[in-house]
């Protein structure tokens, strides 16, 4: 009888960790449009995003709009940045 408490004190522990979770994500960003990308750099040794930016003419605004996942300060060698593309 006390491991069958035990067993299901746990599973509801466990359902609500999980549930809090998928609680929390939703709605933790307002989704601003899709970007669709036409053209990408594949980043080399040394590059930044300002440089990939200054390199291509794109203002940083739009920048952060096509590549709206990019960690700039974790840019690693053969990644694909989109450098030109539409946010619908």
């Amino acid at each position: 009888m006390l491991l069958n408490m035990i067993l299901v004190l746990s599973l509801l522990l466990i359902v609500s960790v999980a549930e809090s979770k998928r609680i929390g994500a939703i709605g933790f960003k307002k989704a601003e449009g899709t970007p669709t990308c036409e053209t990408v750099y594949s980043v080399v040794s040394g590059d930044t995003c300002s440089g990939i930016q200054q390199e291509f003419n794109l203002t940083e605004q739009f920048f952060d709009a096509i590549n709206p996942n990019l960690n700039c300060d974790a840019l690693f060698v053969a990644q694909w940045i989109c450098v030109d593309g539409t946010v619908n």
